[in-house]
This record gives C-alpha cells, structure tokens and sequence, in this order.
C-alpha cells in the first residue's frame, strides 16, 4: 500500500456500475475513502463543487455527457484529477491532453500510479 494514497478522499465520476464498484475496491484497497460514485456529469459538477475531495477519478464520457465541466470546476478549485478514457491521452480535446489520463480497462497499478502522479503536481 502507498503511504501517498493513505486517507485520501477520492472521488469517483463514472456511469457503469461494474466499472464504479472495481474502482471502489481498488481505491480501498489502497487506504482510500470515496466520494460517490456519481453516475452522471450533474451529480459529478455537485460533488466537485461541495465535496471535500483530495482527487478525482473522471470518466470521460459519462452517460453520454463528456466529463469536462467538473475537470473545469477541479482545475479551479486546485484539485488533482485523472480521466479514465477507453481512447487513453489521444482521445482527449487538446485543451485536456498532458493530464494524467489512464486508459481502460485499468489495473490496479495503473490507477495507484495516476492518482500518485496526479496528487504529486497538485499545487
């Protein structure tokens, strides 16, 4: 277990139910506490906007809605982020390439090292 990860407070913007509860379980395992899951953009722009959150987990296309309204309302709020795309880095609009981004279906290891990354240049 990651010493970095311990405690943190995760949220979890994702629409499959299936992919939301792997992601629960990888997140506990990892010392983590949740924040949702929310299963569409409006319920992820709520948490984003009230929770607190140390970093978020963001699937891209969220029930057929892109995600990056509560990218947006994170970056502002200095909050660390990463996207979850079946496409990876590539699929992203420009604006959004260069944040940390895994691609799915994930590991476990691959969501650790993100949320590591993602937590390492928060400001």
């Amino acid at each position: 277990m990651s010493d970095v990860l311990v405690d943190r407070r995760i949220l979890i913007v994702e629409d499959e139910s299936l992919v939301a509860m792997l992601l629960e379980t990888i997140l506990e395992d990892l010392g983590c506490s949740i924040a949702g899951p929310e299963g569409s953009v409006a319920g992820g722009l709520s948490a984003a906007q009230s929770e607190q959150i140390d970093a978020a987990l963001l699937d891209v296309n969220v029930a057929g809605e892109l995600v990056f309204p509560v990218a947006e309302t994170l970056k502002k709020r200095g909050i660390p982020f990463v996207f979850s795309t079946g496409y990876g880095e590539g699929g992203l609009p420009e604006q959004w390439r260069g944040h940390t981004t895994i691609q799915k279906p994930f590991t476990e290891v691959a969501v650790r090292d993100a949320l590591i990354s993602a937590l390492a240049t928060r400001q």
